[in-house]
């Protein structure tokens, strides 16, 4: 497809952060890993729906909330148990945070309609009844649309790594664009150098590998197992709440805006077109992890932080 808007389709949780407050008292954040990349979407102007569930309560009407006022399109499955799923934070000295679940995942099915890109990850992709419906949605759009993954590893949910290791790789080899940390790397592969496993991921099907290091940057990997270094982007950190989901939202947002819109078309690439794409990725984070809470740009933000002005595609 070729319109001059790209159509972008987005599986998986949304639920509520229970977070602290400068008090320490707990507050209702709407978040969720794909929720996030969906808001990200959402703020730099493009079609984004977002299939997920939610329960009939103030919370699920909190998020759709959240949700519509970035301009995504909530297309929503009532939860079997009637509540919204939240997720207990805690945030350490730095700012990183960490998760306790209490989370519903009974997904019935993604709405069978055209896509230009179809972005999964997080607990979506492995825990059941849910991560089934999400991995034939991934099969059903191979070659169809632009597969993006984003692993979160979330050993709070599956103590067991085995079966969300096999999920995993089942998706990345499925998948166009693959943007995993290096501390999901170690959780799904603690025996493996992090680069080292994101090669052998590249040379198996993705056409771009982005390993996030934190404040020390991103490493690149291609298929041919060629990599490419982007640096850190300084910054004040208030959380890291949905910094890495603002990552994948920006590469995907810099990865159309070159018109890379198939895989064939991110294997085509030249690096320094990666470079920036993924540069611009990590400048997007820099901006969400400032802020507390998931708080990704807008465009203006992100134009401005690159110094560029106006938007749209290139």
């Amino acid at each position: 497809m070729t319109d001059a808007h790209p159509r972008i389709l987005v599986v998986g949780e949304a639920l509520i952060d229970v977070v602290p407050d400068r008090d320490g008292r707990p507050q209702d954040l709407p978040g969720g890993s794909p929720a996030n990349v969906a808001i990200t979407l959402g703020r730099l102007d493009h079609d984004v729906r977002l299939v997920t569930l939610l329960g009939d309560d103030a919370r699920g009407t909190a998020i759709r909330t959240w949700l519509e006022a970035s301009d995504v399109i909530v297309l929503a499955q009532p939860t079997g148990s009637g509540r919204t799923s939240s997720a207990a934070v805690t945030l350490d000295g730095s700012g990183a945070a960490s998760y306790v679940f209490d989370l519903d995942w009974d997904l019935r099915s993604v709405p069978d309609e055209e896509c230009d890109v179809l972005h999964v990850g997080s607990i979506a992709t492995v825990l059941e009844p849910g991560a089934g419906t999400v991995l034939e949605a991934f099969r059903a759009q191979k070659g169809r649309a632009l597969l993006s993954l984003d692993p979160n590893a979330r050993p709070a949910i599956t103590p067991d790594r085995t079966d969300p290791v096999a999920r995993v790789e089942e998706l990345v080899s499925l998948a166009d664009v693959v943007k995993v940390s290096d501390e999901d790397l170690q959780w799904l592969h603690p025996d493996a150098d992090p680069v080292r496993t994101a090669t052998r991921w590249a040379g198996g099907g993705p056409g771009l590998v982005v390993v996030t290091r934190g404040d020390a940057g991103a490493v690149v990997v291609r298929p041919d197992g060629a990599t490419l270094e982007v640096p850190g982007v300084p910054v004040a950190v208030a959380d890291t709440v949905g910094a890495g989901d603002t990552f994948s939202g920006v590469l995907i947002d810099a990865l159309l805006r070159i018109g890379a819109r198939t895989g064939e078309a991110v294997r085509a690439l030249s690096d320094r077109d990666v470079l920036d794409a993924v540069t611009t990725a990590a400048i997007g984070a820099a901006i969400n992890v400032s802020r507390p809470g998931a708080d990704p740009p807008s465009r203006v933000e992100l134009d401005a932080a690159l110094g560029r002005s106006g938007s749209g595609e290139e």
